[in-house]
């Protein structure tokens, strides 16, 4: 067993455990890639990262085919503030332009399609677009 000490730092102790992958990590490179995802209709993540985009995309494909204020501000607290164009936001582009698209779609806004494996250390590729 370690010897007792301070807990992670580096040192006589030794850092036995320390997480370098939080959970607000996490969340934000999600919000990040849901924000690709809208501008770029489709990106490209590791098999781990597929489903929570998955659903966090069709969640906000929901939210703008309600349309109202409510909508857009819980997808604003989500979607990053970056330009999709010269001229509109991500969330200006979810709203005006993908909501009313999927207005007749009941859910499955999303495919998911696997592609090869990434070279540095064979983790397998999914490729997420809009249908």
């Amino acid at each position: 067993m370690a010897s007792q000490g301070r807990k992670n730092v580096h040192g006589k102790a030794g850092v036995r455990f320390k997480a370098g992958y939080t959970k607000s990590k996490h969340e934000n490179k999600l919000r990040t890639l849901v924000t690709d995802l809208i501008i770029h209709e489709k990106v490209t993540v590791t098999s781990g990262v597929a489903q929570d985009l998955k659903t966090l995309a069709d969640r906000m494909i929901t939210l703008a085919k309600r349309g109202d204020l409510h909508a857009r501000r819980q997808a604003a607290s989500v979607l990053r503030k970056v330009m999709a164009d010269e001229n509109r936001t991500a969330l200006d582009k979810l709203f005006a332009e993908i909501g009313p698209r999927y207005q007749s779609r009941n859910g499955g806004y999303t495919r998911a399609i696997k592609a090869n494996v990434r070279r540095g250390d064979n983790a397998q590729l999914v490729i997420i677009e809009l249908v």
